[in-house]
């Protein structure tokens, strides 16, 4: 299936904490880029493990959103509420022998897969010997077939064979929520977003998404992957890493620092408030000039 001939575009932050400078980065590529197609522009708040959310921050980050000028074309939709959504999609997956269950450990894996170059590679031990019935169990989804390629907007042709590098991935964990690769491929279609312009930490979680995309007869969305935002340590500005949050009461500073890094033309120095920049900003919006950092196409995140 070919996305949506209208661009709708969406920024998905996990309501873990106040929003940091390296999620704003990602806020203000996927706004710019809808704005500049005259497209729609959404918020998805990605709280399907409720175990690490924190109370109100989904309402503080959509405060400070707007605090930066970038507001939303739809309400919100929070992934705590779209249960039923993901319970489809997995109930899919079984009834086409796409998806089985998996009682093995992290560590099990570990003892058990080879090296592949995103850790430990599934070896398949339940997908041959399935647990008891009455044993908790993950699912996870067969990965057969040839290998994924897609061309980014930013890093150009990407390629994985998850044979090799991943193996057979969970997408219903152990203790009932659903995995982030099923959860965002669901709401991507549910959402008909055209478009995913995210940081590059997530480059090569595309190829298990489009995976399931297929799997599913879903549309595939064009991806772009932005370079990530490193602290002075050289570790990835990240929540869990207590991050400095941005200031919405005061925008400016942090969305010119957003802009630049973006490697889009700097702003008037007279430009004072988030409505002008915008104005300013959204007919210049060039997703060429955004920095293409190769090292990305070589280097795997961790796996979700």
């Amino acid at each position: 299936m070919t996305p949506p001939a209208r661009y709708r575009g969406r920024f998905a932050p996990s309501p873990t904490g106040p929003l940091h400078f390296g999620s704003l980065v990602a806020a203000v590529a996927s706004f710019a880029d809808a704005r500049r197609q005259s497209g729609q522009w959404l918020v998805r708040l990605e709280d399907v493990d409720e175990t690490r959310c924190k109370p109100a921050a989904d309402r503080e980050i959509l405060e400070t959103l707007r605090a930066f000028g970038m507001i939303c074309d739809e309400p919100p939709v929070s992934q705590s509420r779209r249960k039923a959504l993901y319970d489809d999609a997995l109930q899919r997956l079984i009834e086409r022998d796409a998806a089985y269950r998996c009682s093995c450990s992290r560590k099990r894996v570990a003892a058990t897969g080879r090296h592949g170059s995103e850790g430990p590679v599934y070896p398949g031990t339940c997908r041959r010997i399935a647990p008891p019935a009455d044993q908790p169990a993950a699912w996870r989804v067969k990965v057969d077939g040839p290998e994924i390629r897609f061309t980014d907007r930013i890093l150009g042709d990407i390629a994985q064979d998850l044979h090799a590098d991943v193996g057979d991935f969970i997408v219903r964990r152990i203790d009932g929520f659903t995995a982030y690769q099923l959860a965002v491929v669901v709401d991507d279609q549910a959402q008909r977003i055209s478009d995913v312009v995210r940081g590059a930490d997530l480059l090569w979680s595309t190829p298990r998404q489009i995976r399931l995309q297929q799997l599913l007869g879903f549309a595939v969305p064009r991806y772009g992957h932005i370079p990530l935002v490193f602290g002075p340590d050289g570790r990835k500005l990240s929540k869990r890493d207590s991050a400095h949050p941005v200031d919405p009461a005061s925008p400016m500073p942090a969305l010119r620092a957003a802009w630049r890094h973006l490697g889009q033309s700097s702003p008037p120095r007279n430009i004072e408030h988030p409505d002008t920049f915008w104005a300013w900003a959204i007919p210049r919006w060039d997703i060429d000039r955004v920095p293409r950092n190769r090292k990305y196409r070589n280097e795997r995140a961790d796996a979700l």
